[in-house]
């Protein structure tokens, strides 16, 4: 039912937003090397939560609004390319943000880890503009259940932002402390991921 450039489009799209600066990766290495990864685990599973209402909601809506409305998808293909820019140059701007850039915070027992993982994503505009302006433009109005193609779409996102954000959570503290140290990498990072997502926007915005 899905093409599979579709999902390499997903895929490298979710790539690109989870490995650039924003509210979740922050929030979640600094958990990670102030409080351990159990903190960020949870921390994790909270931020998990977020993105499954997003997916749900904004695929019960989009569904009806593609029905009625198909020429929308060329204006939030166009969108999500100028939004895919726009984090490009935040990126790559000088002085721009690293997503180990991390601060200080004080500890916190689980449930209020789980939750403020959980309301750090629902208030993060990254993530709304992701499941409402750039992963429905990988849906084919042609092959049918858009909202189907929707869930679909965003699991697959949602699984590469999992597997990414744990394995950082997982490494964060040692990662953290030897790109301090080594600011030629810090660089490399930045640098590789603005670019990405300035060639995405690009491919998104001419395909």
């Amino acid at each position: 039912m899905i093409e599979q450039s579709a999902v390499l489009g997903v895929v490298s799209v979710a790539l690109g937003m989870v490995l650039s600066p924003g509210p979740n990766m922050m929030y979640l290495v600094s958990r990670s090397t102030s409080q351990g990864r159990r903190a960020g685990i949870i921390s994790l599973g909270g931020v998990a939560a977020g993105f499954l209402v997003y997916l749900v909601g904004a695929n019960l809506g989009l569904a009806v609004l593609f029905a009625a409305v198909p020429e929308l998808l060329t204006a939030i293909r166009i969108a999500g390319a100028l939004y895919l820019l726009w984090l490009a140059w935040k990126t790559l701007k000088p002085g721009g943000a690293s997503v180990f850039a991390t601060q200080d915070v004080p500890p916190d027992p689980p449930l209020r880890l789980f939750l403020m993982g959980l309301m750090t994503n629902l208030l993060n505009p990254k993530i709304a503009l992701l499941y409402v302006a750039i992963i429905p433009q990988f849906i084919d109005l042609d092959r049918g259940n858009t909202l189907l193609q929707g869930i679909t779409l965003g699991g697959i996102q949602i699984a590469v932002a999992l597997l990414v954000n744990l394995s950082i959570v997982l490494a964060a503290g040692g990662i953290a402390g030897f790109l301090s140290t080594h600011p030629s990498w810090l660089r490399t990072q930045r640098l590789t991921m603005g670019s990405l997502l300035a060639v995405l926007a690009l491919t998104l915005a001419f395909t």
